[in-house]
């Protein structure tokens, strides 16, 4: 009977010290990279969820702002009739007291007393109406132009323009807006004291809505070397009748928030690097062609 030999299975092969090094180094380079991809995809997140949460409580304060307006709307409209009758009967006892200056100044007093608060009548309901724009292309410049032009202080304010694209924008409103922050700036800088600039850069920016999705913007930046606002009153610095100032209605900031939001843009507001103050007035830099408008036609955003 023939035996048949068997031969005992081959060891396996053993891994060198030198290639379990390589091992491990290639074990350990994959792990920094799944840290890394991990660290980055997490940041991305963070960012992704502020993003949203600063676009989603820009949408909570127009429609807050909204509500005020037109609590404000009513109010105004019952003080204006009363404030009429004071005028009128100002200005009557002024004229029957002629011989007597003393109650004639008095009479005086009255009347512009009156007079102001008619202005601030006027202001709330502007702030307080529904907003109608007629957007329309036109140059970022001629816009600036129109600004500068109106801001009372033409040789402390710089603009750049960064932009060759035409800007969809309602001018007449825009320039208001814009304005308003100027001249807010300008008084900023005034209380510190000094003769520095006012700057202002119009570019573009993609940014997130609240829906999540990317847009691309036209973005004005106000900056000033003002006092600067604490970060308290940032958070009120858009609502009606808030002002840090001895004088004003408190009203011109609230209107142009009002102003962007019917354009559906929206307005951010940080600390300046250095000190003072910077404002982005942001608006889409591109708009349906439905919703241009020209001669006496008016379109809601």
């Amino acid at each position: 009977m023939t035996q048949v030999a068997h031969t005992p299975p081959q060891a396996a092969t053993e891994l060198t010290a030198a290639e379990l090094g390589d091992l491990m180094q290639s074990v350990m380079e994959t792990a920094e990279r799944l840290q890394s991809t991990h660290d980055a995809l997490q940041n991305q997140v963070l960012r992704l969820e502020r993003e949203l949460a600063e676009a989603n409580a820009q949408l909570h304060r127009s429609r807050e702002l909204a509500s005020l307006g037109e609590m404000a709307a009513g109010i105004a409209h019952e003080i204006r009739n009363p404030l009429a009758s004071i005028q009128l009967y100002a200005e009557v006892l002024s004229e029957d007291l002629a011989a007597l200056p003393p109650q004639a100044e008095l009479c005086r007093k009255i009347d512009r007393s009156v007079r102001r608060m008619d202005a601030i009548v006027r202001d709330v309901l502007q702030f307080a109406r529904e907003s109608t724009v007629r957007i329309e292309p036109m140059a970022a410049r001629e816009l600036m132009h129109g600004v500068v032009a109106e801001c009372g202080a033409p040789d402390r304010v710089r603009v750049s323009v960064t932009t060759d694209r035409d800007i969809f924008v309602d001018a007449s409103l825009m320039m208001q807006a814009i304005g308003n922050i100027v001249r807010n700036g300008l008084e900023s800088m005034e209380s510190e004291g000094g003769d520095a600039s006012l700057e202002i850069t119009v570019g573009e920016q993609r940014l997130r809505r609240p829906d999540g999705t990317l847009q691309e913007f036209t973005v004005f930046r106000i900056e000033d070397r003002g006092c600067g606002i604490s970060a308290s009153d940032q958070e009120r610095l858009f609502n009606p009748f808030f002002t840090t100032r001895a004088s004003g209605t408190g009203l011109g900031l609230a209107i142009a928030h009002r102003v962007v939001d019917a354009h559906d843009g929206h307005i951010q507001v940080s600390d300046r690097a250095g000190g003072g103050t910077s404002f982005e007035v942001r608006v889409p830099a591109q708009i349906d062609p439905d919703v241009i408008t020209s001669g006496d036609g008016g379109t809601h955003i």
